[in-house]
């Protein structure tokens, strides 16, 4: 155990460290505390460098899905880390990783590894524009697909025809191809391909929407999405970084027996570590470089840990056909509780091992409804529940991430102290 404490760690690294962090929603900004610096975890429980252990629903943002530092995974991680760390050139991993995305989620008949989830959604933009020749992409507002340049968009005033940054330091001229929709409208989007009929390359969704707090799909909305791009000639990507083998073994498309033309996958394909893919209809992917004319490379890209760590978080997956079960019960035990201990003082999303609480009294469907939530009342949920032992995302617009390394004590105890705080 360090001496340090995260308060002492803290003060340290906002002199080095924007904001001492290195991803925003860690600096705890939104619920008004100092960030916990963790010193461990294992299984469903992760420890700070204050010594202090809690019940972990963040799940490192969702790859945990075995739990902390499985044995299993730990054990082939330390044989490829004997074999050496990164090559730069290819290895056998890396092939069996394609072959074995190729089983389990079929749409996936060529796939591309990176080395995370923005890379991927990035780099399967730029193919879906090389193969239909168009600019144009729709997303959708509270839909994330990471940190990229053109997808930093929020619409304009005039939303048809006008996007901008949503970040200082992205151009204008770089978002002036993003079009932003509405999540769960077809008529949103229906507009834009009528004020845009041959110049839109693709739609890429969240096809269960995790950026703006859990939001599923309205019944026929992935559907409506499916045909309408098929029906004027642009291309269908699913993002899967958060539902990619959580939702389904195959993903959401299993899940919801949607075949996308493309999709992408992030860090539960390397078992947590740094990784991602994207990948889909051959004909579409042999445009990649050194096949076609669409550029994209990495010196880390399927490099031998991660993929050693995902293929045996995989192999896990792929062999224990009940874990889906046990993750939708454990997370609707869950839901239900804060349902009947909350009443209408909240509304929760749940889909699988997926959940959001909202403090809003209103139905969460798209990011209107979302952003009704009072995020000062989750601010004091979310203190409540680290006081208590039990630690779930600092932010009311980020997902609670159910694994199967939770024990029913770990559940029981959850619902406890959820009780607990709404009773007050």
């Amino acid at each position: 155990m360090t001496d340090q404490t995260s308060e002492l760690l803290y003060m340290r690294a906002k002199l080095r460290l924007p904001g001492g962090v290195n991803s925003p929603v860690r600096a705890y900004q939104a619920v008004g505390r100092t960030p916990r610096f963790i010193q461990s975890a294992k299984g469903s429980h992760i420890t700070d460098v204050d010594g202090n252990e809690m019940i972990d629903y963040v799940c490192s943002w969702g790859p945990g899905i075995l739990g902390h530092a499985d044995s299993r995974v730990i054990e082939k991680v330390k044989a490829a880390c004997e074999e050496g760390l990164t090559f730069g050139a290819p290895t056998e991993r890396e092939v069996e990783m394609a072959e074995l995305l190729a089983q389990l989620v079929p749409s996936m008949e060529v796939s591309r590894l990176v080395s995370s989830g923005t890379e991927a959604t990035m780099s399967a933009i730029r193919v879906a524009r090389g193969y239909t020749k168009r600019d144009k992409i729709i997303k959708f507002r509270g839909c994330y697909h990471g940190h990229s340049d053109g997808l930093l968009v929020k619409a304009g005033s005039a939303a048809l025809t006008t996007s901008v940054p949503d970040s200082a330091g992205v151009p204008a001229d770089f978002t002036r191809h993003t079009l932003v929709a509405e999540y769960n409208s077809p008529d949103s989007v229906k507009a834009l391909f009528e004020a845009y009929p041959d110049e839109i390359a693709a739609i890429i969704v969240e096809p269960v929407a995790a950026n703006m707090g859990v939001v599923p799909p309205a019944d026929g909305f992935l559907e409506f999405l499916r045909e309408i791009t098929k029906h004027y000639g642009a291309l269908f990507i699913f993002d899967e970084v958060i539902t990619g083998f959580r939702l389904a073994l195959g993903g959401a498309q299993e899940y919801f027996h949607i075949t996308p033309d493309l999709s992408t996958f992030g860090k539960i394909i390397g078992g947590g570590m740094p990784v991602g893919a994207y990948g889909g209809r051959e004909d579409i992917m042999r445009m990649v470089s050194p096949d076609g004319p669409v550029y994209q490379a990495g010196t880390l890209s399927g490099n031998p840990i991660a993929t050693a760590a995902g293929l045996a978080t995989l192999r896990i997956l792929e062999a224990d056909t009940d874990i889906y079960m046990r993750l939708q019960e454990n997370t609707a035990m869950l839901a239900d509780a804060v349902r009947h201990a909350a009443g209408n003082r909240v509304h929760v999303n749940q889909i699988g091992s997926l959940m959001s609480i909202f403090f809003t009294g209103e139905d969460v469907t798209d990011y209107d409804s979302a952003t009704t939530a009072d995020t000062k009342a989750y601010a004091d949920y979310f203190g409540f529940m680290l006081d208590h032992g039990i630690y779930v995302a600092p932010s009311q617009f980020e997902s609670m991430f159910v694994s199967d390394a939770h024990t029913d004590a770990d559940i029981q105890k959850t619902i406890h102290v959820m009780q607990e705080y709404f009773a007050e």
